[in-house]
């Protein structure tokens, strides 16, 4: 196992070379000249003085070999650079960013987990039930709309109608921004859970975002359920007279995870550093929307240093997911080579 974890933290060093360094090479192959961006923007000619100190400064008249020396040097390092737009450090903007998305994934997760496993267990367990046949039509409709289509239906059904119609203060939820101005962390409990007025600006987002990704793990639990419930080993349980429950949750449960796993690993990842749609509707300063912004704004500091993070975050998760089947599945033994 140590053997194991060992070889698949090294990989991580190649995945994400090749990652940033794609990027890199796409960033200067993209037509535009950096430097005239932040010398004067795009749409105007800027002053040469100005235009040589944006070189000077960051390096854009070297050599593109060069320059991508210079860059690796400093990551090795942990600084990653000044962003081209604000000259903002981009280990503060990470610092910055990085906490809205995290809290925005661990409850958008949460709803996955609770309510995807939960529908998809019950759907198995009632199988052509009216319940299961509602179930299947909700997920594949979840699935199929659009995530900025349903943020907009969700802003208007629960923060615009009720603000016009006068409903009761406690059902009018935000349509934006992160929290309540001037806010700050002051309205987090314990890093993620919301104080105060915070919740109203968390529900709609964590929901959207969820919403996909609830649907298809409902489905994948339905199915994985299906198989278990249909195993040998299900029906000698029953043979000894065991509880209905205790042989779903303590028997058929565990070993109908090992894919649901692999689903919320890659979601969780996913959200962290791609929840693009959703933050952009929501104006949720995460990840997501700010290396959005950055390709737009071509600010290369920013786009690669903020996928750098999200790589590793993601490599690291996937490392996680493939050492948890060992627990699901003690006859899951990483690392080791199978004895003949």
């Amino acid at each position: 196992m140590f053997s194991y974890i060992i070889r698949r933290l090294l990989l991580i060093i190649p995945t994400v070379f090749f990652a940033l360094s794609f990027l890199f090479a796409i960033f200067f192959v993209l037509p535009g000249d950096p430097a005239n961006l932040i010398a004067g923007g795009g749409d105007r000619n800027p002053n040469p003085i100005r235009l040589e100190q944006v070189n000077e400064k960051y390096g854009l008249d070297d050599p593109l070999p060069v320059q991508f020396v210079n860059y690796w040097k400093r990551t090795i390092t942990f600084d990653l650079g000044e962003s081209y737009a604000n000259g903002r450090s981009v280990n503060a903007i990470f610092n910055e960013k990085a906490k809205n998305s995290l809290r925005l994934a661990i409850w958008a997760i949460t709803i996955e987990v609770i309510v995807g496993i939960s529908i998809g267990v019950y759907s198995a367990i009632r199988r052509y039930s009216f319940i299961d046949k509602l179930t299947t039509v909700l997920t594949a409709f979840a699935s199929a709309i659009p995530v900025f289509v349903l943020g907009f239906v969700l802003q208007y059904a629960f923060a615009v109608y009720p603000n016009k119609n006068g409903w009761p203060d406690w059902m009018r939820l935000r349509t934006s921004q992160i929290g309540p101005p001037g806010s700050g962390d002051g309205t987090w409990a314990f890093f993620f859970i919301p104080t105060g007025e915070q919740w109203r600006y968390l529900v709609l987002p964590a929901v959207t975002l969820a919403s996909v990704s609830t649907a298809l793990a409902a489905r994948m639990m339905r199915g994985s359920m299906l198989e278990v419930l249909n195993a040998d080993y299900m029906r000698t349980a029953r043979a000894k007279g065991l509880d209905e429950r205790r042989i779903v949750t303590r028997h058929g449960l565990r070993n109908a995870m090992l894919p649901v796993i692999t689903l919320l690993g890659l979601d969780f990842g996913t959200v962290i550093g791609s929840a693009v749609l959703t933050e952009t509707v929501f104006s949720w300063p995460g990840l997501g929307s700010t290396i959005f912004a950055a390709v737009q704004d071509r600010d290369l500091p920013v786009l690669l240093g903020l996928t750098l993070v999200v790589v590793i975050a993601y490599s690291v998760i996937n490392l996680l997911v493939d050492v948890s089947y060992a627990w699901f599945d003690p006859r899951v033994r990483l690392g080791q080579e199978s004895e003949r």
